[in-house]
């Protein structure tokens, strides 16, 4: 289990945590921002936003576990 679906595409049984290109995209308007002359201690701290469920389930059969269906339909994507 892992925060970062990097680790799931790696090989992982699963992963859940932010999105790590959504942070990304988030941090490019604190710097545009910045640039535009605001202060950085004026801005506002933010917390995540969109989180991501990512399941192997190549791991999970080498594994011997049955992931259950309810918990792979939400996952935001399964990987087979």
């Amino acid at each position: 289990m892992s925060p970062f679906r990097e680790i799931a595409d790696a090989g992982g049984l699963m992963s859940y945590g932010p999105s790590v290109p959504d942070l990304f995209r988030r941090a490019a308007s604190y710097v545009d921002k910045i640039l535009k002359g605001s202060k950085p201690a004026d801005l506002p701290v933010e917390q995540p936003t969109k989180f991501e469920l990512v399941i192997n389930l190549k791991t999970a059969k080498a594994l011997g576990l049955e992931i259950p269906d309810k918990l792979l339909a939400l996952a935001d994507e399964v990987i087979e």
